[in-house]
């Protein structure tokens, strides 16, 4: 599978390298007073020119940062699809006197000249249904005039995947401040790039997108603007084709 990390400004460097059947995107959200925590300004529209017809964007950020940004999106082109809640087993506590934010949201985007029959989406679900019984009648093994029929009880079975997704962040192994944990990504890699495709992430961070991709068959370009970051992600990223035999 294809695997690549640029160094530099994403606005200028990933539409040269679609189009994608998926964008990833984990801007910085705005919310601190940390150096690097300032919205970036003009990705939208080149992300949408470079995406595929039948494709659509994953978003992570804050309530604050969709609030503040809604409106951006739509002027952009993009049409609201789908959320879900990414919930935390710590969090954050900017302030004293407010619940401690354990969750964040993840966003689906798809263009708004689309329809959305025509998106590629993968429906998730999982094996843990409420448990059910099944009641089947079974030939006994033996012959014989057997007055009454053997039955088996069958517990479970798959169920659309929830929208708050409970999973333990990257915090103790992670080499990026705000890395997302692997398995996460892989549930949207899941979703809404087709095996094979091309997924594109926008804001690289720790490339953690990039083993998703690995895990799911699927080929994955990122852009990291911070140069040290970028090596230390490229890194992981040979470590994890090495790991695989690729």
């Amino acid at each position: 599978m294809k695997t690549e990390l640029f160094t530099g400004d994403s606005r200028e460097i990933m539409p040269q390298h679609g189009p994608y059947d998926m964008i990833l995107a984990d801007p910085p959200y705005g919310d601190t007073s940390l150096a690097w925590d300032r919205r970036v300004d003009g990705w939208l529209e080149g992300a949408l020119a470079a995406l595929k017809p039948t494709g659509s964007m994953w978003v992570f950020g804050s309530m604050r940062f969709f609030m503040a940004t809604g409106a951006i999106f739509a002027a952009a082109g993009w049409r609201y699809a789908q959320d879900i809640v990414w919930e935390k087993h710590n969090g954050s506590a900017f302030h004293a006197d407010r619940f401690k934010r354990v969750h964040e949201h993840v966003v689906q985007f798809y263009p708004n000249d689309a329809k959305w029959s025509d998106v590629y989406n993968d429906v998730q679900t999982t094996p843990d249904a409420a448990p059910r019984v099944t009641r089947r009648k079974r030939r006994p093994t033996h012959t014989g005039n057997i007055e009454k029929s053997e039955y088996i009880s069958e517990d479970g079975g798959p169920r659309l995947m929830r929208s708050v997704i409970y999973m333990r962040s990257a915090h103790g192994r992670a080499i990026h401040p705000t890395e997302k944990p692997v398995a996460l990504l892989e549930i949207l890699a899941r979703t809404s790039c087709p095996k094979g495709g091309l997924l594109g992430d926008w804001f690289a961070g720790s490339a953690a997108a990039g083993d998703a991709c690995g895990i799911t068959d699927r080929n994955y370009i990122g852009c990291e603007i911070d140069a040290d970051m970028a090596n230390l992600a490229r890194a992981r990223l040979q470590s994890t084709l090495f790991a695989a035999g690729q």
